[in-house]
């Protein structure tokens, strides 16, 4: 058959049941095979989007997100959506199509040399230049996407390669040697034995976990852990989820916009066991100052997360998955009593009283941002699959929608995305058809990837867009009014569309909320209907996100509320 329906076939293969992707002259082959393919595949109209809606499928369902592009600019458009899938660690495999080889480095019409420019952004890239080579290739490319530490591949594929007749056997796996790749799985028996006896000897442990517990499907095994030792748990940005954030150990988000209690926590710590986490630059602060007084295990499958930024005392390189259990076990033959950890468990629940998220009421029916995410986990039983973009909407969900289960909150963490929740809730929507699917959005983000209405219309795909609009750049700005003396440099939007015409264009629902007391009932409608809505929530436009540490700051420089 043609090595572009060869294509098909290797990723119905790997359990492909769904493509995002936009066509163009160099993946027209691709594109002709698909015209009778039972792949389903989705219109999209920027290729960014296909890459973020990869993202969103990869993390509400767990498989490998597909991406198409042409070559060229096609192909260049989706180096975001690549980028933030690297830095997130998100298993994405992205196919693009490429000049043919005889015309490869003569700058000729629509190329750009994609493995080259994504080299430090994927896991890895393959140029296909051998037909017979593709389904080698794309067996390793989901190998490598999905296993270890997850991440994006990239396969660029010329246009000639496409064309030219391969064998193939669907009963034949080919053989795939990659003897530099070998994830390490168990982690060493005697680190988890020492961490064990450090985590029984510790007064005032803290469990700080993030996406890899996601990531490796951990979370039960995490709570688990956290239950029996009666460690209080802080989750990061992206991995809100893995710990139910409505139990009594759960402190919420740690770091720079994190809960004041949680922050309280891990810096009077003696005992911070790392899960899953990269010791990011918005939890951590000041190095020399983040956990003054603690110890650190970590437990991480990338070797290179390792005392890369934070030394530790006991590492253990291993996939959660297998690992928790592993320290929980060696945790019961200890057989010890944690009773004692009482007095510690009852100082973290004194910093939640007398510290909790606080929220400063609107006068005149003004609406809060804090109080409308707020509404939204009411309205929703905390039960929706839900996605942000980026900035102070991204800060207010992460605070105040509590999450119970793990898939269930997605956001660009690392990169920091403006743009990419929509196109993100609606690979979402199409990984889980049954959910409701929610993207709390700023007025700046929604219109960088506001086109893809279209997207979800055509699909018939019902996610429910809610803006808190400011008309400002909200985060930027908050910066500026606290470091900047108010200089509101270009953040100000009071240009913008209506949202309400502009959703009603593309054939969505649109609703605009000014009131508070019209916000619950406005709500509920657009979540009851079956199709794509966006409702326009006005918020007080100088609302700013508490608590904050300022970049590079300690405990000691948290601000916890607004003056």
């Amino acid at each position: 058959m043609k090595a572009a329906e060869v294509i098909l076939e290797a990723l119905k293969r790997e359990g492909v049941d769904t493509i995002f992707g936009f066509p163009g002259g160099s993946v027209i082959p691709l594109y002709d095979a698909l015209y009778n393919s039972d792949i389903n595949h989705i219109l999209v109209r920027h290729e960014q989007g296909a890459g973020h809606m990869a993202d969103g499928y990869a993390r509400a369902s767990g498989k490998v997100g597909v991406c198409f592009a042409t070559s060229g600019p096609g192909a260049t458009n989706l180096v975001t959506a690549i980028a933030n899938a690297y830095m997130d660690s998100v298993p994405m495999v992205a196919i693009t199509g490429q000049v043919s080889r005889h015309l490869i480095g003569l700058d000729s019409f629509q190329e750009a040399d994609v493995t080259g420019i994504t080299l430090p952004i994927v896991k890895h890239s393959y140029l296909v230049k051998d037909p017979t080579t593709l389904t080698r290739i794309i067996r390793e490319a989901f190998h490598i996407a999905s296993t270890g530490r997850p991440g994006p591949v990239v396969v660029d594929i010329p246009v000639d390669v496409t064309k030219e007749d391969v064998e193939f056997d669907s009963a034949v796996l080919p053989a795939m040697r990659l003897p530099g790749y070998k994830p390490n799985l168990k982690g060493h028996p005697k680190q988890i034995r020492a961490a064990a006896q450090v985590i029984a000897a510790a007064q005032r442990p803290v469990i700080y976990a993030g996406g890899g517990v996601i990531s490796a499907n951990a979370s039960d095994e995490l709570r688990e852990l956290a239950v029996y030792s009666q460690i209080p748990v802080t989750a990061t940005l992206t991995g809100k989820g893995c710990f139910p954030e409505d139990h009594d150990l759960s402190m919420g988000m740690l770091g720079m916009h994190g809960t004041p209690y949680a922050n309280y926590a891990i810096s009077r710590s003696d005992l911070v066991i790392a899960v899953g986490v990269r010791f990011d630059d918005r939890v951590t602060g000041k190095l020399e100052a983040f956990a003054p007084e603690a110890g650190f295990v970590h437990i991480d499958i990338d070797p290179a997360e390792i005392s890369k930024n934070v030394v530790v005392d006991i590492p253990i390189v291993g996939d959660a998955k297998t690992v928790l259990p592993a320290l929980l076990a060696e945790l019961k033959k200890l057989d010890l009593s944690f009773d004692r950890r009482r007095e510690w468990t009852e100082q973290v629940e004194t910093w939640k009283r007398e510290h909790p998220l606080a929220v400063k009421e609107a006068e005149n029916g003004d609406i809060m941002p804090q109080s409308a995410v707020k509404k939204i986990w009411e309205i929703t039983d905390g039960e929706a699959v839900v996605c942000t973009e980026v900035g102070q909407n991204q800060m207010w969900a992460a605070q105040h929608y509590l999450c119970r289960h793990p898939r269930t909150f997605i956001s660009s963490g690392g990169l920091g995305t403006m743009g990419f929740g929509f196109p993100a809730a609606i690979g979402a929507q199409v990984a889980r058809p049954d959910a409701l699917v929610v993207d709390i959005a700023g007025d700046g983000s929604f219109q960088m990837t506001s086109q893809e209405l279209a997207t979800a219309v055509q699909y018939g795909l019902p996610v429910k867009v809610c803006i808190l609009n400011n008309q400002y750049l909200g985060m930027v700005r908050q910066w500026q009014e606290l470091f900047w003396d108010k200089h509101y440099s270009q953040t100000c939007m009071e240009c913008q569309p209506d949202f309400v015409k502009l959703a009603e264009a593309y054939g969505a629902e649109g609703y605009r909320v000014e009131a508070s007391t019209d916000l619950e009932g406005v709500l509920r409608t657009a979540f009851a209907s079956d199709r794509p809505a966006v409702i326009d929530i006005r918020v007080k436009r100088e609302a700013n996100v508490f608590p904050m540490i300022p970049a590079g700051g300690t405990i000691h420089d948290m601000m916890e509320r607004e003056l």
